[in-house]
């Protein structure tokens, strides 16, 4: 590729970035002065790519709605995130054909570097999606790359790791795999320092290096249920267990499996998953008060078996309900709250924003 060539498409990188790029700006990026970014310009106008030009004191040069998609310049980092947004969009069934995201990945991979399509293809095979995807938050490439080709070649990683309480740590992972649950990126594995099994957020890893040597994983360690697991059963305020009379698949609808253990859920046969009968429910929590909305909204008889304090909780909400429930409309005409005013919800207080439906903003 001759120079000039070279700094046409550099240039349509610059302007695919987004904004407005002044012709001082550009010409000190390609080393060039005014009058041959002009001239690069024109180039790209040639090659039907709707390059506007924006006059005024910040004026300069950006890139505008045109009739056909021009050439995408991508970078490693960028192009990760639209396959594994390809991805996770036809596992969400968000996708808008499965034709179409098929040929855009096949498009894609094909100009990727050789090493970053090897690195890919390891995290394609070891990524696990939990039923409940999400929008995925974008991770850091090297990091999840990383311990892609680690979960592949059972690599042992070194790992810099920041937990939920702000406390740094340095860690051995034998990593079974990755999974993608609610909107993050998950890392499960044997923490070799301590002997057990643990689940990492990756945004939470600073730093990933690969050790010499191998380890055996379990066989089939199933790393989607691992981290949905550890999720339920992860260290928090409170031990909650019930018994709820239904399919699992109404539990489900309001207890999914990264909020609580349902008995009859996972090994147990397909026809002990629909029958209706009283199963044993666990889950951990760190606040209470958004349990009695989910179990009235369950719509199935309960019971508590621990703790004395929820049904505290679920009586009060009962008592609410029902004072609203014998409440006379005509004795509320013209009091509605007023601007700035808050209305009680009869359901109870919301999670703070930021957490999840159990308060809870962490794991390990």
């Amino acid at each position: 590729m001759s120079r000039p060539t070279g700094r046409v498409l550099t240039l349509l990188e610059l302007l695919q970035s987004g904004g407005t790029r002044t012709v001082a700006e550009l010409a000190d990026r390609l080393g060039v002065d005014g009058r041959t970014v002009r001239r690069y310009v024109d180039h790209l106008i040639d090659l039907d790519v709707p390059v506007e030009s924006v006059r005024g004191r910040y004026g300069g040069y950006r890139l505008g709605p045109g009739y056909r998609l021009p050439p995408l310049m991508l970078s490693d980092d960028e192009a990760l995130a639209v396959l594994l947004g390809l991805v996770a969009g036809r596992r969400a069934g968000l996708a808008t054909g499965h034709t179409a995201s098929e040929t855009a990945s096949a498009k894609i991979r094909r100009v990727l570097p050789r090493h970053v399509g090897h690195r890919l293809d390891a995290l394609l095979d070891g990524l696990a999606f939990t039923d409940r995807p999400g929008a995925l938050d974008a991770p850091d490439a090297d990091v999840l790359l990383t311990l892609a080709d680690a979960v592949r070649h059972r690599r042992p990683v070194s790992i810099r790791y920041t937990g939920g309480d702000g406390r740094r740590s340095e860690r051995t992972l034998h990593a079974y795999g990755i999974v993608a649950h609610s909107g993050r990126w998950y890392v499960t594995g044997e923490d070799a320092g301590i002997g057990e099994d643990r689940t990492f957020r990756l945004d939470r890893i600073a730093d990933v290096r690969t050790l010499p040597g191998s380890f055996e994983a379990p066989e089939e360690p199933d790393p989607a249920r691992r981290v949905v697991t550890a999720l339920a059963t992860a260290e928090y305020r409170y031990e909650v267990a019930l018994r709820i009379h239904g399919t699992v698949g109404q539990i489900r609808a309001r207890l999914p499996a990264g909020v609580a253990l349902v008995d009859g859920d996972g090994d147990a046969a397909d026809e002990d998953r629909t029958a209706e009968r009283w199963r044993r429910v666990e889950l951990r929590a760190e606040r209470l008060d958004w349990l009695p909305p989910v179990l009235a909204a369950l719509d199935r008889p309960f019971v508590i078996e621990r703790p004395a304090e929820l049904r505290d909780l679920v009586a009060a909400l009962a008592d609410r309900l029902a004072s609203c429930a014998r409440r006379d409309p005509a004795s509320f005409a013209g009091r509605e709250p007023g601007p700035g005013q808050r209305q009680e919800v009869p359901g109870g207080s919301p999670a703070p924003e930021g957490a999840d439906s159990r308060g809870i903003h962490s794991i390990t």
